[in-house]
This record gives C-alpha cells, structure tokens and sequence, in this order.
C-alpha cells in the first residue's frame, strides 16, 4: 500500500481504493478544551475540573470525545476542500481518551468509491484513523463524502453522450 501526502482540492476521479492520505498533526490545547465546552455547553468535570480528572482512570483531564471528531474534520478538510459537496454519513468509535497536550493526526483510506446518480458527483468513504504522537490509535470512523468531479471531465462526457 502506498501513503499519499495530503494535497489541497483533489475531486473524485482523483481517488482509487486503498489509497492511504496522512495529514498534518495538530496539538490539542487547553484552550481547545475550554473552547469546545463553551461551545457544546459540555462542562463534564473529566473536562473542564482538573481535580476532579486527576481523581479518575485517566489522571489527567481529557479532551471530549467530539472534539477529536471534529479536529479529524479540519485536518481531513484541505485532501477535498474545493470539492467536497457534502458529508453523507459519519460512524465513529472511541478507542483511548485524548489527552490535553497530544499531537494527533488522521490516517484515512479509500474504502469505497460509487459513481452518483448525478454525473457531476460521486461518493467516496473513507476508514479514518486519529493517531497521536506515541503511535497510539485513539478513534476510528468511516466517513462517506459527495464529492464533485472535475468540470472538464464531466464536460467531456456530456459532449460524448450527445454525439
């Protein structure tokens, strides 16, 4: 299998199965926690309460859950940003907390690829993998995307279905 760096605005006929994208890694911040609870209004003590976190499991406050949802969207974003014409469906799991202070990036793969009933489109799922800095595989999803063809190509075959 070959691992493909992430470029900016690829379109679906850019795609094949089992082509891997890693993206950049961000940090997760305290700031990111406070902010994500200010705006979830999510303020669960494992969170927002540093005590209360160094009583529990994990020692330590950990991010939400849905933050790192979240931050894979952003770091996802940039391999379809031009092209991405909507998200059809998310399904995650939860595997190890992800603590203030981790470097995480997403692994993803091309799981599945559909042309759409649209001959401007097609679909595209992704396997998702968020991965901290020691290795560690913290949540796993699918994601399955609309994704925009490109204009020339889409123009071709329109010219082609006409003749």
């Amino acid at each position: 299998m070959t691992v493909d760096l992430i470029m900016p605005s690829l379109f679906f006929e850019d795609f094949r199965l089992g082509q891997k994208f890693i993206t950049r890694a961000r940090t997760v911040t305290e700031a990111d926690v406070v902010n994500f609870a200010g705006l979830s209004w999510d303020h669960n003590q494992l969170h927002t309460n540093r005590e209360y976190a160094e009583s529990t499991r994990f020692g330590e406050r950990i991010a939400h859950g849905l933050l790192g949802v979240i931050i894979h969207a952003g770091l996802s974003y940039q391999l379809t940003e031009d092209s991405i014409l909507a998200l059809l469906e998310l399904s995650w799991k939860f595997k190890a907390p992800i603590f203030i202070g981790d470097t995480i990036h997403v692994e993803q793969v091309v799981e599945d690829l559909k042309e759409s009933s649209q001959p401007d489109r097609g679909i595209l799922t992704f396997d998702k993998k968020i991965i901290n800095q020691k290795g560690d595989v913290l949540q796993t999803g699918k994601t399955t995307l609309l994704i925009a063809k490109r204009k020339s190509e889409v123009g071709s075959r329109r010219s082609e279905a006409r003749n």
